[in-house]
């Protein structure tokens, strides 16, 4: 009895220590604001404009949009059953010229978990196979040595995985295994620094796999693998507050929200986080839809492990449609921007004049019909990204980098960011 009390008291110690991340409520109104910015979003019906992360984020929300949501998943399934499964439809053919990515379907899949649904019948037994297959191609890719790399990226693993799991779809051991190898051995790094968002989608996939106990006989390294995946992203966290950076924030909050770690700080290190967060909410500098699609659920207090057992009659707020404030008068007023281009022959450096507010991407175009710069862009979930800048395209494992002179990457997409007047912004081939 006295050997039994005295593991009672220890396990009781290890509760007292283990710590939770909490984000206290922010102001609703801050947070409806947020929840507005996706409205627009959810007009964009075509292939190329539709995002399953904007659905999966509303349903893990406090908000709803009401019949416009319904009509974006219908959209979504009319589009990518067609794309990924062929149509027999003789009108679609010409609508479908570029077939959703793997990770644009496990989204889908998400998708359908967050209005409770399983992938049944024929149609989403394919689904599936497609995805398991990517899987196992990815797998092959990486190499029974692990000297490889994904054809994509080990987040898109990790997404298909996690997508795959909430289904509860069982992922093979030696699928299971690359990822694990990756956070055991930091494969996750991007150009030599840690890529927060790609840790944290591990760490939920391995999280999802961890409560179903698909892989019993990697049950031990999942566990560690997942608290490694949450020690990494505490240690990446910025004086400013943020995980990596403020885009990476919310998936890491949601990895860290899943359940408690014996670790002190972890309060802290998430409070921490949320003023950072708020402070640049106020700021309305929070625009992208793929990552404002990730922090509602944080916001809402849910992550993407809710979609195990979602709950589709919880009540959720109707947003209402705000139409946009008229252009004030100083947006009339021009600045000066630089754009320099050193990875090409000759280089290229130029002053472009544009209205203050412009995006990146208004540069870009801007320069491109003054003539004598040429660029070409990729949609993607996260908004579009140079695929080519003076006829020069990407080779394997390359990416136009954006920095700020004289040194300083940007953080936000060619569509997000926003220059100063004086600013000379340099896009730079580089290799991961």
């Amino acid at each position: 009895m006295g050997h039994l009390g005295a593991f009672f008291m220890l396990l009781g110690a290890l509760g007292a220590l283990a710590e939770i991340c909490v984000i206290p409520e922010m102001d609703n109104q801050l947070v409806e604001k947020l929840g507005q910015h996706l409205l627009p979003w959810m007009d964009q019906l075509s292939l190329e404009h539709l995002n399953p992360s904007l659905y999966v984020g509303l349903r893990l929300s406090s908000m709803q949009a009401g019949t416009k949501e319904d009509l974006y998943l219908h959209s979504l399934k009319l589009d990518y059953q067609q794309c990924l499964l062929g149509s027999t439809s003789r009108n679609y053919n010409n609508g479908c010229q570029t077939k959703p990515s793997m990770g644009q379907l496990a989204l889908y899949l998400l998708a359908l978990r967050a209005n409770c649904e399983f992938v049944g019948s024929r149609k989403g037994d394919r689904l599936v196979s497609q995805l398991k297959w990517f899987l196992e191609d990815e797998k092959r890719a990486i190499g029974q040595n692990h000297k490889g790399h994904p054809h994509t990226s080990y987040y898109q693993y990790g997404l298909s995985i996690l997508a795959l799991c909430v289904h509860q779809k069982r992922v093979h051991d030696s699928v299971v295994g690359k990822l694990l190898y990756a956070v055991e051995h930091d494969h996750h790094l991007h150009q030599g620094h840690l890529s927060v968002d790609t840790v944290a989608m591990a760490g939920l996939a391995l999280t999802c796999l961890e409560r179903f106990n698909f892989n019993p006989d990697l049950r031990q390294r999942i566990t560690l693998a997942i608290q490694t995946s949450k020690e990494k992203i505490l240690k990446a966290q910025t004086p400013e507050g943020y995980f990596g950076n403020v885009y990476s924030t919310p998936l890491a909050l949601q990895l860290l929200m899943t359940s408690p770690m014996p670790r002190m700080g972890l309060g802290i290190a998430c409070l921490k986080a949320r003023t950072a967060l708020l402070a640049i909410l106020k700021d309305g500098a929070f625009q992208n839809a793929l990552m404002i699609s990730q922090l509602l659920p944080v916001l809402n207090h849910k992550t993407y492990m809710d979609l195990i057992f979602p709950d589709c009659q919880a009540p959720r707020v109707m947003l209402a449609s705000t139409l946009e404030n008229p252009s004030p008068a100083h947006v009339s007023e021009m600045i000066s921007v630089t754009l320099k281009v050193s990875s090409v022959l000759p280089p290229y450096q130029q002053a472009i004049s544009v209205l203050a507010g412009s995006s990146l991407k208004d540069v870009l175009e801007k320069a491109h019909e003054l003539g004598g710069f040429t660029y070409g862009t990729q949609a993607s979930l996260s908004g579009p990204y140079l695929t080519t800048v003076m006829g020069k395209a990407v080779g394997d494992r390359e990416f136009w980098q954006l920095l700020r002179a004289p040194d300083t990457p940007l953080q936000q997409g060619i569509a997000d960011y926003r220059p100063q007047d004086g600013e000379t912004i340099e896009l730079r081939l580089v290799s991961w």
